[in-house]
């Protein structure tokens, strides 16, 4: 045995047995942790296999991964052991010198651990050095050199005052002595690099470094805050400089802190003098605080809450008040912070401000005419209330608008220019008339006095105008022109109706009474007939009446080709007769329309007879062409004869009322009249042309409704639905009231019937119905008042209120009912269209839609 080898005995001693039993508890530790590795992936194994995603390597993993810790583990155990042993075996022979082996053994540990070590202080984000007394760097992480911008070996080993202007030597020699007699300092310490003179500030740890007793070295944690010591600068410097009011309070009523802006709002000389008040007593209302802090409880923070506070000087100041709170662990407020902006100046100028305006607004109103002001785009910015009876808008409806937007093409570029030329300075007054289309449909007349309207600069920024309603007066000059021939028209046109109305009556009367009695089919057919013809001639004399004053009229959405179809069919007899065929051509899929099926039924039948008697001029036999298409949003009737034509002078004239180029007894010269009237009262048109090759073509052009026509079977479904609703009918006729009675009633409806308005609330009062049907004019108490009754009480829905009139009400009248959920049906009305109408009424019912 060398000299230098320490003397060992066979007996383990004390500590090895310790070392022994920690190693055998470390391998039975880690062979533990494999085997839970391997059995959570054996137990999950199954369960990864179902998932959509392939998750089979996951058990596998987890069984390596842990395999993997336990053998590093086990390594850094041994090392430590063996650096342990090591140690041990120097203490143990500390009265011999250690053997090169086993200082080879240590230094090598010890490498190994450092690299560790490092590794892991450069992975620091704060910044890690040693520095001897003298100032002479010893040890840095990567975090300090990386802040330097410069490398480890320009670092290690030179003086610190190399790289630093601030803290300068006099600075840390300053504070070195209470360093040493402290052994530890925590600070932030402000410091300026060298190499870019950057300025940055680092919340500091220091400890002393001893050797043997004595301090040689100061090691330290430094971390860079510089960006949140900007932060609190800018913060500061905002908190001065705001000039809202900011505070921070206890929710007792402390005042914590205040800006400059918050000692002036309140009226005092200094901060402190504000901070020494109470919050409470600033407000001049308790109660209203007492609000905020409730609000604040249960919301955490209110914006914008106009609050009333006391100057030092007792006078009050308005202020808007938002604020934030702050809880402690528990939830409690321990603090309250906000902001103040002082309002009292701005309300007392709105308040002069709308004073002002109201006066303005008063002025404008009491004018008769329509104020409006529009800009250098030609749009609204200010319209009066007037400006609602000339075009059914409001006022707010039309800024932003052009005035181009309600007036029709033909007098736009007239009203351009008229703009144009007050805008550029041309003219600085201008009268026009243009007409503007109202939102009932009607077109008004309009005449406008308009001026350049200047800006603050003085420089034209629009123009204003005012315009008032001459429709009337144009009318009346439009009368005073045609007045004996319109007094003409008029009154032939009303004793037309008038002689044919009784006999007509009669007719109808009497073929109905006979369809009804007849016993074998010939008589059925006959009367059929007689009814089918009566009905034409009334259907003639309601559209001379349209032609003079057109009604109300009750439309539906149908299908043009349904129309058409049956105009031929009820022209068949004499088209067959002539030897007139007729070649039909519909396109197929074509949406419905909304209309009047006996007013566009009699456009067709006038236009095919008229077809059919051109032809019949010339020849004995003819074709007739009839094409159904769409064209975008309109659908297009096309009627096309191969007669002589019409010659090209007289085209314009052909809807000209009285105007007929048959010879006399041919024609009265009001067929094309009043096709032209109803087909306008559809928003429709009507155009002809010269056919090629002979004869001439009419195109009836109608829009398309926007929702689509129930189909039959949805027809029949919603007829269905009546069965098992009620119905209360109010008419005074007790005639009209026997026959909607026994018709509803064979479709399955409950009705009931009263002759009045005061009945009818009795039995509402004690019995709910699905409808009502009301006659519009009744005595006493009128359908209309007991529809605004009901309306208000809401004891029946107004969905299910059904007016039905005689009277041609106006189109407009008609929209309010409609818009309030009222319907309207028109006398004379068949059974089955009134039950149609009430299956339409109980459908949303049905689906469950009350």
């Amino acid at each position: 045995m060398s000299s230098r080898e320490p003397v060992r005995t066979n007996a383990p001693s004390r500590q090895e047995q310790m070392d022994r039993e920690e190693g055998k508890l470390w391998r039975i530790s880690l062979l533990f942790l494999v085997l839970m590795s391997v059995g959570l992936a054996g137990a999950t194994w199954q369960t990864f296999r179902t998932l959509p995603v392939r998750f089979e390597a996951l058990p596998v993993g987890i069984c390596i991964l842990a395999m993997i810790f336990g053998v590093y583990a086990w390594v850094k155990r041994s090392e430590l052991a063996e650096l342990r042993g090591l140690v041990r075996g120097l203490q143990e022979s500390s009265s011999l010198p250690p053997t090169d082996r086993q200082v080879e053994q240590v230094l090598q540990l010890v490498a190994r651990s450092q690299q560790g070590y490092r590794e892991l202080i450069d992975s620091l984000d704060h910044v890690v050095f040693t520095v001897s007394l003298d100032g002479d760097v010893q040890l840095v992480n990567r975090r300090f050199t990386e802040i330097l911008g410069l490398s480890f070996t320009d670092v290690i080993h030179h003086p610190l005052e190399e790289f630093l202007l601030e803290p300068t030597r006099q600075d840390v020699e300053a504070g070195l002595q209470r360093f040493l007699d402290r052994r530890t300092w925590t600070g932030v310490i402000r410091v300026r690099l060298r190499k870019t003179g950057a300025l940055r500030y680092f919340d500091c740890i220091f400890h002393a470094v001893s050797k043997e007793g004595r301090v040689d070295a100061v090691s330290g944690l430094a971390r860079d805050i510089t960006a949140q010591r900007e932060s609190e600068v800018r913060f500061s410097e905002l908190f001065e400089s705001l000039q809202e009011g900011v505070y921070s309070s206890t929710p007792e009523g402390k005042l914590l802190d205040a800006n400059p802006a918050m000692v002036r709002i309140l009226g005092c000389e200094s901060k402190e003098e504000l901070l020494a008040m109470d919050a409470k007593q600033l407000h001049i209302d308790p109660a209203s605080r007492s609000r905020l802090i409730t609000e604040l409880e249960e919301r955490g923070a209110f914006i914008e809450q106009e609050t009333t506070l006391r100057r030092k000087d007792g006078s009050p100041v308005i202020c808007m008040n938002s604020a934030s709170c702050t809880r402690d662990a528990s939830g409690r407020i321990i603090r309250i912070q906000g902001t103040l902006m002082d309002i009292t100046d701005r309300l007392e100028m709105e308040k002069r401000l709308r004073a002002e305006q109201e006066f303005v607004r008063r002025l404008i109103a009491s004018l008769p005419d329509a104020i409006f002001v529009l800009d250098a785009e030609r749009r609204f910015t200010y319209v009066s209330h007037r400006i609602e009876a000339l075009t059914g808008l409001k006022p707010e409806e039309l800024v932003g608008k052009s005035p181009g937007d309600l007036t029709i093409p033909e007098d736009q570029p007239a009203l351009v220019k008229t703009y144009d030329d007050l805008v550029s300075g041309r003219r600085t007054f201008a009268q026009l008339e243009y007409r503007s289309l109202h939102t009932d449909g009607s077109l008004r007349t309009l005449r406008a006095d308009a001026s350049p309207f200047f800006d603050a600069d003085g420089k034209i920024a629009g123009v204003v105008a005012s315009a008032h309603d001459v429709t009337e007066s144009k009318r009346l000059e439009q009368q005073s022109i045609q007045r004996e021939k319109l007094a003409a028209m008029g009154q032939m046109i009303a004793g037309v109706a008038h002689e044919l109305n009784n006999p007509l009556t009669a007719i109808l009367g009497v073929s109905d009474l006979l369809h009804d009695r007849a016993t074998d089919d010939q008589t059925r057919r006959q009367t059929e007939l007689v009814l089918q013809q009566a009905r034409r001639a009334a259907q003639i004399v309601q559209g001379l009446l349209a032609f003079s004053r057109p009604p109300a009229t009750s439309r539906s959405r149908i299908h043009v080709e349904t129309l058409v179809r049956r105009a031929l069919d009820l022209h068949g007899h004499s088209l067959n007769k002539n030897q007139i065929a007729v070649d039909l051509h519909v396109a197929p899929n074509l949406p419905p329309i909304q209309a009047d099926a006996s007013q566009l039924l009699q456009v067709f039948l006038n236009l095919i007879v008229n077809a059919e008697q051109a032809i019949h001029e010339v020849r004995d036999h003819g074709t007739i062409h009839v094409r159904l298409d769409q064209t975008g949003g309109l659908i297009r009737l096309s009627i096309q004869d191969d007669g002589p034509g019409i010659r090209p002078e007289i085209l314009p004239k052909i809807f000209d009322p009285f105007f007929t180029t048959k010879r006399p007894g041919g024609g009265t010269g009001l067929g094309l009249t009043i096709c032209i009237t109803l087909v306008k009262e559809h928003d429709g048109s009507i155009e002809v042309q010269p056919a090629p090759g002979g004869g001439c073509i009419f195109r009836v052009m109608l829009p398309a409704a926007v929702e689509p026509v129930a189909s039959e079977s949805q027809r029949s479904a919603a007829m269905e639905s009546l069965r098992g609703h009620s119905v209360l009918v109010v008419d005074d006729e007790e005639g009209i009231r026997e026959l909607i009675q026994a018709g509803l009633s064979a479709r399955g409806l409950a009705v009931e019937c009263v002759s009045s308005s005061e009945e009818a609330l009795a039995r509402l009062a004690s019995q709910p119905y699905d409808a009502l049907l009301c006659d519009y004019n009744l005595p006493g108490l009128s359908g209309v008042q007991l529809f605004e009754r009901l309306h208000s009480s809401a004891k029946l829905s107004p969905r299910r209120f059904v007016f039905m009139t005689g009277e041609l009400l106006d189109s407009h009248v008609q929209e309010t009912f409609t818009s309030r959920g009222a319907h309207v049906v028109q006398k004379p009305f068949q059974l089955s269209e009134l039950a149609a109408l009430l299956a339409e009424v109980f459908e949303p019912v049905a689906s469950g839609a009350d």
